[in-house]
C-alpha cells in the first residue's frame, strides 16, 4: 500500500491484564481428572473435583478459583457470593491445553453475585445461557461460549457488567421456535436484558437459526428491554443480524451505543442493525446511536439498517459508518433517522442521506478485511464527534475523521484507543 493506515481506532483493544487488588484472599484449584473434593483444595496438587465443592465454599472477596486446563465438568457452577470492588472474587484457569469445559443441561456458569472477575473458562451445549449474569459489577474476559441459545445473558437484574475480550461462536439454538404468533427468538452471541454494561472486544460468529415465523433468527447482540448498554470494537461474522432492539409494553431500551464494530458475512440474508419506533409491539426504542462502524454484508438479501414503525431522530442517530451492502442500505419511514458522515454501497435505499454522506464503493482491502485503501471515499468523510458521542469518553479530536472503524490518522484517538 502507498499509503499506510494506521489503526488507531482498534476492532479489538489489546488484551488488559488482570488489576492488581488489595487484600489477597485463599487460592482453590478445581481439577476433574485427578481432583479430590475430600483434599484441601488450597493447591494443584490437592486440588478439588467437583462444582458441588466450589459451590459450598463459603468464598469471600479477594478468593479465587482456578480450574485446570483440560477438565470438563456438568453444570451448573453458581457464582453466588459478593466481592467488593478492592477485593472481587476471581475465576480462572491454570495449567495448558484448552479452557476449562463446563456443559450439561442444568445451566452452565450462573452468576448472581457482585464484583466477581471470570477469565478463561468455556460454556458449552448449555440449558440456556452459556454464561448468566445477573450481579452488579461483574467480568467476563477471555471466556468462550458456543452451542447456546445464549453465549452470554444479561438478564434484567443485571447491571455495569463487563463482556469483553471473548469468543462467543456458534450460539445457534431457539428459545422459541414455534409456528405462529410472531414470537420465536434465540440464537444471541450476547443477550442484553440489563442496563449500562459494556460489551467490547470480543469476536461473535454463527448467531443463527432457523425460524418457523421468519426463516431464519439470531443476533450478535439483542437488546430487549435494556438500557444504556455500550457495544463497542467487536468483530462479528455471519450472524444474521448484528443488533436488534426491542422493548415490551411498559419497559424500555433506550440510550443503547454501538461504536467502532466491524460486521461481514458470508450469508445470503444478514442485517446490520434493527430498530423501531412507537408504531411497532416492541417500540418505541429511544436514543439507538451507531457511529463509526464498518459494515460489508454482499449477499442479495441484505439489510444495512431498519428504522421502521414511527422512525425519528430521537429513535436512531447514525454518523460516520461505512455500510456496504448486496441489497437495502437503510430503511427510514416517518420523520427519518438523523444520519450523516457515512459512506453507503447496495442496490437500493430508501433514506435520505445527511451531510457528507455519500453512495460509493468504499473501496475496502477485502470482502472480511474492512480496512480501507488509499483513495476510498471513507477516509476524511466523517464528521466530528465530542466525548458524549461515546458514552463522555473518547473523543474523535480530528477535524475530519474517516468514517468507519478505522482511522488513517495517528492522532485522532491515541489517549483511548490502542493498535491491535
Amino acid at each position: 500500500m502507498k499509503h499506510a493506515l494506521w489503526l488507531i481506532a482498534a476492532i479489538m483493544p489489546s488484551a488488559l491484564p488482570l488489576p492488581a487488588y488489595g487484600g489477597a484472599g485463599t487460592t482453590y484449584y478445581v481439577d476433574s481428572r485427578s481432583g479430590d473434593d475430600s483434599a484441601a483444595g488450597t493447591s494443584p496438587g490437592t486440588a478439588w473435583r467437583s462444582l458441588e465443592k466450589v459451590a459450598s465454599a463459603g468464598l469471600k472477596p479477594g478468593d479465587v478459583v482456578s480450574f485446570a486446563r483440560g477438565g470438563s465438568w456438568r453444570g451448573p457452577l453458581p457464582l453466588e457470593a459478593d466481592g467488593t470492588a478492592a477485593r472481587p472474587i476471581s475465576v480462572r484457569a491454570h495449567g495448558s491445553g484448552a479452557r476449562p469445559r463446563i456443559t450439561g443441561p442444568e445451566g452452565c456458569v450462573v452468576v448472581s453475585g457482585d464484583h466477581w472477575r471470570v477469565r478463561e473458562l468455556r460454556a458449552s451445549r448449555c440449558r440456556w445461557a452459556g454464561f448468566e449474569v445477573s450481579g452488579d459489577h461483574n467480568e467476563l474476559a477471555g471466556v468462550a461460549a458456543d452451542g447456546n441459545v445464549a453465549g452470554v445473558w444479561i438478564t434484567p437484574d443485571g447491571s455495569r457488567n463487563v463482556v469483553r475480550d471473548s469468543e462467543l461462536t456458534g450460539n445457534d439454538r431457539m428459545s422459541v421456535n414455534t409456528p405462529g404468533g410472531d414470537d420465536d427468538s434465540g440464537a444471541f452471541g450476547v443477550l442484553l436484558n440489563g442496563d449500562d454494561n459494556l460489551v467490547t472486544g470480543n469476536r461473535i460468529s454463527g448467531s443463527y437459526a432457523a425460524s418457523h415465523d421468519y426463516g431464519a433468527d439470531g443476533a450478535a447482540v439483542e437488546v430487549f428491554n435494556g438500557d444504556r448498554n455500550r457495544v463497542t470494537h467487536n468483530v462479528a461474522a455471519d450472524n444474521l443480524t448484528f443488533t436488534e432492539l426491542g422493548a415490551e409494553e411498559g419497559k424500555t431500551a433506550t440510550g443503547n451505543l454501538f461504536a467502532f464494530n466491524v460486521v461481514t458475512s458470508s450469508r445470503s440474508r444478514a442485517a446490520f442493525l434493527v430498530t423501531r419506533g412507537a408504531g411497532h409491539a416492541l417500540g418505541p426504542v429511544k436514543g439507538t446511536v451507531a457511529v463509526h462502524n464498518s459494515v460489508h454484508l454482499p449477499g442479495r438479501r441484505t439489510l444495512g439498517w431498519s428504522c421502521h414503525d414511527g422512525c425519528s431522530p430521537g429513535i436512531l442517530v447514525l454518523r460516520n459508518n461505512v455500510i456496504a451492502v448486496g441489497g437495502l442500505m437503510g430503511h427510514e419511514d416517518g420523520k427519518g433517522a438523523d444520519e450523516g458522515g457515512s459512506v453507503y454501497a447496495g442496490r437500493e435505499r430508501d433514506f435520505k442521506l445527511g451531510p457528507r454522506s455519500v453512495v460509493a464503493d468504499p473501496r475496502f482491502v477485502s470482502r472480511t478485511d474492512l480496512r480501507l485503501r488509499p483513495g476510498s471515499p471513507a477516509l476524511g468523510r466523517g464528521l466530528p464527534l465530542k466525548a458524549g458521542w461515546f458514552g463522555g469518553s473518547a473523543p474523535l479530536t480530528s477535524r475530519s475523521p474517516d468514517a468507519g472503524a478505522y482511522q488513517s490518522r495517528p492522532s485522532t484517538l491515541k489517549a483511548h484507543f490502542t493498535p491491535r
